[in-house]
């Protein structure tokens, strides 16, 4: 459903309402379609779909109402199971109490729920033709994220807008490094890191460069190579941490998509001289996934943790990608993430310091068919 045309149009009352926010019930079915009506030609949500929506764990409905009880607004929210994404798939304000605010309260009760379901992203559509509802969006800070043609009955299109969900975000001390190739992901977790652990570290391209010639797995023929998790370990050992690898197996990695023989003949010699180098920097390797509850006892003792992530749940390519977790507030992992996606006009509020559920981050943090389990707990020596 489109945002209606003149959700924060001008003010049209000389002084704002008194209204309040809460959660749909049975009772306001007569209140939902009568806003559907005032709201949309088209694209009517029916009385029935209000009855199943309010009653579906994979939805919720927010209204508004005013001090006399009358319903004057609506969000519709809808999650899919085994997410971490929200979708806002409706919000209507009656047109005689638009642009007094109700939009946003909508918008920010939504946002509340669905953080509350440990979801980190909210989405929805709009009308392209809505400026006011596209301003009302980018001032609560979504990012647009792509069009979609023909997309309403009236075959109006739609733009796509994306927002991640903070919640009460705790803050931390760990110093924010955005990577500046596409293929330093993990030595910039490193480079955080030292950041953290030696105050007179100081981070930048040049450091950036430097610790992914020391973690590099190989770079030849077919491209500039990523780390593994025995290079990362090592290059952090060289530059005064103390570091412990957990992987899910024992031999070389990444290799499953390497076709070429010769580069994959030499990235297996690479591995194989970072798994003895771990021998001379007295780094231990535990043969077994680091999961949610580990990686929480590491950052209790005062770690920090290096985790190899799909990153398709991010920002939805299926590449492996390193993030460092510098945060636990008892339901959901903080990361920052050194990928800042610049085309879809991301900035480090963005990836700094991002929340993810426990589960969705256990879901996330494997890569391949295997699939491969892989972490660096580092600390200061």
């Amino acid at each position: 459903m489109g945002v209606p045309s003149r959700l924060v149009s001008a003010v049209d009352t000389p002084s704002p309402p008194v209204f309040a926010v809460r959660p749909a019930g049975a009772a306001d079915l007569d209140g939902l379609v009568a806003i559907e009506t005032a709201a949309f030609e088209t694209d009517r949500i029916a009385r029935r779909s209000f009855r199943k929506l309010i009653e579906a764990p994979t939805a919720a409905v927010t209204v508004a109402s005013l001090a006399d009880g009358r319903l004057v607004g609506y969000a519709l929210l809808l999650f899919r199971a085994g997410t971490g994404m929200a979708r806002l798939y409706s919000i209507a304000v009656v047109p005689e109490q638009r642009g007094s605010g109700i939009g946003a309260a909508l918008m920010a009760e939504s946002e509340r729920v669905a953080f509350a379901r440990d979801r980190f992203l909210l989405r929805l559509e709009v009308r392209e033709d809505n400026a006011s509802g596209i301003r009302l969006y980018e001032r609560l800070g979504y990012r647009r994220i792509g069009r979609y043609l023909d997309y309403y009955a009236d075959h109006a299109n739609a733009l796509r807008y994306e927002k991640r969900l903070r919640g009460d975000a705790q803050s931390t001390a760990v110093r924010y490094y955005e990577q500046t190739t596409d293929f330093t992901c993990g030595p910039c977790c490193v480079m955080m890191a030292l950041g953290h652990f030696r105050r007179d570290y100081a981070m930048g391209p040049v450091e950036e460069i430097k610790l992914w010639r020391q973690a590099t797995t190989v770079f030849m023929m077919a491209g500039l190579g990523g780390c593994d998790p025995h290079g990362l370990a090592v290059s952090a050992a060289r530059n005064g941490l103390s570091a412990g690898i957990h992987v899910s197996r024992e031999g070389s990695l990444f290799l499953e998509s390497v076709r070429d023989p010769e580069k994959r003949r030499v990235m297996e010699l690479a591995q194989e001289d970072f798994r003895r180098q771990t021998v001379a920097f007295e780094i231990p390797i535990t043969y077994r996934p680091l999961d949610v509850a580990a990686i929480r006892a590491a950052l209790a003792g005062g770690a920090l943790v290096i985790v190899l992530i799909s990153a398709y749940r991010m920002f939805g390519k299926k590449v492996p990608h390193w993030v460092l977790v510098v945060g636990d507030d008892g339901r959901h992992l903080f990361v920052h993430d050194p990928w800042v996606e610049d085309r879809e006009h991301e900035t480090h509020s963005d990836a700094a310091n991002l929340p993810i559920p426990y589960a969705d981050f256990e879901h996330m943090a494997r890569w391949g068919r295997e699939p491969l389990r892989a972490a660096v707990v580092l600390r200061p020596r």
